[in-house]
């Protein structure tokens, strides 16, 4: 009896032994580490979180066909990029500071995630002391404190100047209509040694090719009864529909690849300058 169990126990473990021969002749065959354990080693998720104001909003179906750049931006980077966009309507570089909304983001963030800021819309509303900031003094301070914070983190800032309005001369020339904010950004981008992507110059360059007419179609400008939503029309030179957002979103992919932003590597083939 014992004698049987010696030629099992003997014979198991040379069956052991025979399998491990034959899995590890095959990891040699194929070359090293499985390609799936390779993928789970190399991949390396990363998050955007968004800084901003109303163009930049996610927005519910209510208000279909009125959408943000940031609620399209996801449809073109890879899976391994994950959008939280914390954008809200109406907000400036400092009212989105004093509600807590920069604190929400500095408590999520991680290292090697990216902070996308654009704000000017409000920020040059002078009549509300809790939006307006000066371009040349207040805007720049309070910018610096989401450079800081997503540093302090590990984090990568990226600073957006703010998209343009549409808004044209009788000539059919597209204007400038963010005053110096978008000059002072870019100042303090060089400053602090933060990559910018110009929305506002591409934006401007954008609707000068597209002229005063076609440039509507980028805008909630709506004819009556067009959409439920607005069923009395409605003439928004600042809030964008569906197809401008997508638009407006391919430019902020442009800045990606212009500023050679590592985040370039995941943006979809199809969506690649």
């Amino acid at each position: 009896m014992e004698k049987r169990v010696k030629v099992k126990v003997g014979s198991i473990c040379l069956l052991i032994i025979l399998l491990g021969f034959a899995a590890w002749t095959m990891f040699n065959k194929s070359g090293g580490t499985p390609k799936t354990a390779l993928a789970q080693q190399t991949s390396k998720p990363i998050t955007i979180y968004l800084a901003g104001d109303s163009t930049v909003s996610d927005y519910p179906i209510t208000r279909f066909p009125r959408t943000g750049w940031g609620q399209v931006l996801p449809s073109m980077l890879d899976q391994q990029v994950t959008i939280r966009n914390y954008a809200k309507p109406g907000r400036s570089s400092k009212s989105f500071i004093y509600e807590g909304r920069l604190n929400w983001i500095l408590k999520s963030i991680h290292k090697g995630d990216y902070l996308f800021i654009q704000f000017g819309h409000n920020d040059e509303k002078f009549r509300y002391h809790s939006l307006y900031t000066n371009p040349n003094t207040t805007y720049k301070t309070f910018l610096k404190k989401y450079i800081d914070g997503a540093r302090k983190k590990g984090a990568i800032p990226i600073l957006v100047t703010p998209v343009q309005r549409m808004s044209f001369t009788n000539d059919g020339a597209a204007l400038e209509t963010h005053g110096d904010y978008p000059i002072a950004m870019k100042e303090l981008a060089k400053k602090e040694h933060v990559p910018v992507i110009d929305l506002a110059e591409e934006s401007k360059k954008l609707y000068q090719r597209l002229g005063p007419v076609k440039t509507k179609n980028l805008f909630l400008w709506l004819k009556a009864g067009e959409y439920p939503n607005y069923p009395d029309g409605v003439k928004d030179p600042t809030h964008f529909q569906k197809y401008g957002a997508r638009q407006i979103a391919r430019l902020v992919i442009k800045g990606i690849e212009k500023e050679n932003i590592p985040l370039k590597v995941h943006v979809l083939p199809k969506y690649r300058q």
